[in-house]
This record gives C-alpha cells, structure tokens and sequence, in this order.
C-alpha cells in the first residue's frame, strides 16, 4: 500500500469527520449486537417455562413482548447511526476525490510541452477520471467496511469468548485460512487491476482520437477499419477484465465456505455442548445469529482486499503523473515590465525526441515596435524561434533577451501576459465565438471584442451568422472555415494588447488581400508592438521592417526587403517565383 501513503494528507485533512464516523461505526454496531443476545434471552426464558415453568405465562409475556420492543429499538437506532456513519466516511471519500482532480488538473497545468507530446489525451482524461474513481472506493467505502468489521469482530467475538470460549475457538477455526487465501488472491488481483487500467487507457484513447478524426476517417472510408481496430482492443480490455474478474469472483464462494464451515461447527459442537448441559438453548441461538451477522462482514474482506489493491493500482498510476518534474514558471519573483525588445545570442536548440538540431547558433535583434517577417523551408526552425520566446521551449544554448533580461531569470508566466500568440494550428473552444475570443482576456468589453474581431476582419464574417457573436461553435470550431478559425485566433491575441504579438504561419487560410490587410490593420492599431510573422508568403515579408530568411537552422540572411532582394540569394527567388505566379493567375 506505499502508493496510496500519498493520500494520508487527505485522510488527515478530514480527520475530524473520519473520526466522528469512526465512533458512529462503533455505536451503531453496539446497538446492532442487542438483538442477538435479546433473542438468546428470550429462546432461554421460553426453555425455562417449557422445562420447568418456573415463570408465569404472563410474566413471560411481558418479558418476551420488553425483549421485542428492544430489538426493535435497537435495530431502529442502529440504523439510524449506519446512516450518518455512511454520510460521514462516505462524503469524505467524495471530498477527497475532488481535491485529487483538482491537485491532478493542477499539475496538467505546469507540465511543459513535452510531456503533452508524449502522453496521448485519452489516457490523461483516463488517469483524472477512471483512476480517481478506484481511488474513491478505497478512501469511503473500503474504510468504512474495514472499520465496520474490525468493530463487528472485536465486540463480537470479545463476547462470545466470555459466554462459551471452547465453542467461540471451534468457531474461529476457518479464520487463519481465510488470511492466507485472501493475501495470496490479493496480489494476484494488484497486478492484474494495474493492466486493467492500461488497457481502458488504451481503448479510451483509441475512442477520443476516433471521434475527433471522424472526418478524416469518413473521407478515407476508413469505418469499417476503424471498427475492426477497435474490437480488437475491447476484445483485449475484455480479456483482461475477465482474467481480473475471475479471480475476484473467488473470493465470495470461499467466505461463504468457510462461514457455512463455521456454522456447522456451531450446531455440532454447539449441540453436544447443550446436551451436556455446558451451556444454555438461548446461547446456541446467539452464536448462530452471530455467525450470520459475521457472513457479511468477513466477505467484505475479500471485496475490500479487492478495492484495495485496485486503488493501489490506480494510485501509481496517478502518481506517475504527479511526480513528473514541472517547468519551474514562477522561480522569481521580480516584478516584470516588458516594452517589446527581443534579442537572440548564439541560441541552439535541438528536439530531445528526435535528437534534430532546429537551431543553430542563431542571433538577431529586434526592436519595441518592429514587424519582423521569419521566412524558410518547411522544418528550418520558424515556429521553433517563436515558441522559444514565448517559453514554450528552452534554449540549449545561448540566450533570449526579452528587453535585456534573460528568459532564464524571468518569471515566465509574467512573460506570457506581455506576449499574444497564435499557433499554426488553431485551437478553438466548444463555446461561442465571442468567449473564444475573450479567451485572451477574460474581463474584455463588448467593444474590445467587436474592436479585436475588426483589426482580424473578421467582423464582417460573424454578422453573416444567425446568432453572430453568441454563434456557438462546435468542437475545435468545425463550423467554421480554416480562413476564419486562424482570424478569430488572432483576434483572440489583439484582445489583450500584447507587447509582442507572435503570428505562426497563421495567415495560410487567407487569401493574400484580407493577409494584407489584416497586417496593415495590426501595425496601425498596436503601433508599439513588436509583431513576428512566420510565413512562406513574400507579399506578408516585403511589408516588415526586417525580414529573417533560415536555411537548415541557420541565418542565411537578415535586412529589408530591398536589402535581401540586393543579395539575390534563397528570398530573391522565393520572391521571384511566387511575382511569376501571381502574374499568371
């Protein structure tokens, strides 16, 4: 169980609860041992007035009619506690769930890029959400029959020893055999529930990535494929369930067994112990009712050895994920005012996946207010240079300079309020588009909204919709088209006023008029910000202040327009063969 020691800070942090359930339990199993004993009395009383009548009828009546009313009381009250008990553990185990999503989704939250690269969704949703819920079972009802009949067997088997220890040690007989079964099952079921895990990792995995490619799977026809990929692994999730489930079902014919063994035990022993005259009629009675009451508890054993190991399972697996170091963006604490200036020094990158160098001993300068165009083939470290500055990544070498402070002694999420950043492929929110673009600052205005959604020229596009800004989009924004998913994005990044605005590749669905004026509309209103455009496009370069041509990760040139087109190497022709193309069409 050291996975689970994780959760002792929970159990803690709702001491005060577990231990009022904890004395509940105990009450509510006094009140419960009443009514066997009561009948005891009673079958003796009975015994006595058949064999001896040395009680009046009425007398017994009144006795017997006393007995019932306390049974029933006391089944009353018993009842009563089990359910404020169960309010108590039982709430408990929902608590301490939600602060273990909660702590889980936190910790998505700072792990950095590469883990999300290496980690597929499904199983990420299956950790937070199958995982938690084994969890649950261990800290509310696992603890709560664990405490219920470890109560149950001390007060029980505390009395029967004082009324008739011989028959109580025939009765516990079946016991040690009860434990080895149980840790031998027991580890069998920890192993087995871990690949049981995996597996629904795996088969929810498969499903989310098949619902959100139903497009693609559809266009290539690919159903029936998709179908026979996913029997096979729900064949295989069934598989091991089944293998897990057959050795939990184990569990309950053997308690009932070795129950069945002990109630015979009862009755014989019992029996030649009453016919001697060791003890009373009343007192079998109990002991069977006894033994009953046991039945239950001692095959919750098994259910909750079961639990248990399952939760032990589940527990790694979520402490995989919590003992992943974090990128550490909020190391200092000094207060951040970033104006807009960027500088490379000699920065080399390299993907620790692929081991491929993207950037190589790079350096260039750009100045508050300044476009900067970033031209290049397919693979030459574009995008990676605009997610270095946005802390996405870190340099392996070299230095970022954000205004003369190096990125490395910066509180990156300061950083990241200063910087708007539209990725190459556009992410947008099942919500309506006017939250989609508040999505880069939440408290903006209605006419901060409108404004953001002009500067993107988008606004004429949303007052062509029914319910325009309140149009509410479907998944990733599938009922838009690509033009107007990338324009909404970067309305999304105008919205909050960024001081360095970085454009990925995120005019590509545009045709060249609407990029060329989306440009134009970005350096006229946010004049003071520094705007860097990944593009393959010269008619969005020939307009910026600098233009940075790479080639294989390396700076083949940096100037103009009118500079680079002097030095007649890659972005003279890239110029002059997309000129002829123009022409043409």
């Amino acid at each position: 169980m050291k996975e689970l020691k994780f959760l002792n800070k929970f159990l803690f942090k709702y001491k005060i609860k577990l231990v009022i359930g904890f004395f509940i339990t105990v009450t509510a199993r006094i009140f419960a041992l009443v009514a066997p004993n009561l009948v005891g009395n009673s079958i003796t009383l009975i015994e006595n007035y058949v064999l001896s009548s040395s009680i009046e009828i009425e007398i017994l009546k009144q006795r017997l009619l006393l007995n019932i009313l306390l049974i029933v009381g006391s089944a009353i009250l018993a009842g009563i506690f089990t359910f404020i008990m169960r309010q108590m553990i039982i709430n408990v185990s929902r608590f301490i769930e939600f602060d273990l999503k909660n702590i889980i989704y936190k910790k998505y939250q700072l792990l950095n890029y590469d883990f999300y690269k290496n980690n597929r969704t499904g199983d990420l949703m299956n950790r937070i959400s199958e995982d938690v819920s084994k969890v649950r079972m261990y800290v509310g009802p696992a603890i709560m029959y664990t405490i219920n009949t470890v109560t149950l067997f001390i007060i029980v088997i505390s009395y029967m020893i004082s009324v008739a220890p011989k028959l109580t040690m025939y009765v516990l007989l079946p016991l040690p055999l009860l434990s080895l079964i149980i840790y031998k099952i027991s580890k069998i079921i920890n192993i087995r529930s871990k690949i049981v895990q995996e597996y629904l990792s795996k088969l929810t995995t498969f499903t989310q990535e098949s619902f959100s490619g139903v497009k693609i799977i559809k266009t290539y026809t690919l159903e029936n494929v998709i179908n026979k990929n996913l029997q096979l692994i729900a064949g295989e999730s069934k598989n091991k369930n089944m293998s897990l489930v057959k050795v939990q079902s184990w569990f309950f014919p053997l308690m009932i067994l070795l129950i069945g063994i002990s109630n015979i035990l009862v009755i014989y022993i019992g029996g030649i112990q009453y016919m001697n005259g060791e003890i009373e009629l009343g007192v079998l009675a109990e002991f069977i009712i006894y033994v009953t009451m046991l039945t239950w508890p001692v095959a919750t054993v098994g259910w909750v050895t079961s639990i248990i190991q399952q939760a032990e399972a589940s527990q790694k697996r979520i402490n995989e994920f919590l003992n992943t170091p974090v990128d550490k963006l909020n190391e200092f604490n000094k207060p951040l005012q970033i104006n807009g200036d960027v500088t490379f020094e000699n920065i080399s990158f390299i993907f620790k996946e692929t081991k491929i160098k993207a950037l190589n001993n790079i350096s260039f300068n750009v100045k508050r207010g300044e476009t900067v165009a970033i031209m290049g083939d397919v693979g030459s470290g574009k995008s990676t240079i605009l997610e270095l500055i946005s802390g996405v990544y870190k340099p392996d070498y070299g230095n970022i300079l954000i205004d003369n402070a190096n990125t490395k002694n910066i509180n990156l999420t300061d950083l990241r309020k200063y910087i708007g950043y539209v990725p190459q492929s556009t992410f947008l929110f099942s919500d309506t588009i006017a939250n989609n673009i508040k999505f880069g600052k939440q408290e903006a205005s209605k006419d901060e909204v409108i404004e953001s959604a002009k500067i993107a020229c988008l606004f004429d596009d949303i007052n062509d919709f029914k319910d325009r800004f309140n149009t509410l989009l479907g998944e990733r924004g599938v009922n838009l088209s690509g033009g107007q998913k990338q324009r909404l994005a970067i309305a999304r990044a105008i919205i909050k006023k960024p001081n360095i605005l970085l454009l990925d590749d995120s005019l590509s669905a545009v045709d060249t008029e609407t990029e060329e004026k989306i440009i134009s509309n970005i350096e006229n209103k946010t004049k003071k910000t520094t705007v860097i455009i990944s593009t393959h496009r010269v008619s969005t370069s020939k307009n910026c202040d600098k233009i940075i041509v790479l080639n294989k990760g390396f700076i083949e040139s940096f100037g103009t327009h009118e500079e680079l087109m002097k030095e007649k190497k890659s972005y003279f022709s890239i110029y002059t063969k997309q000129s002829k193309k123009k022409e043409i069409n």
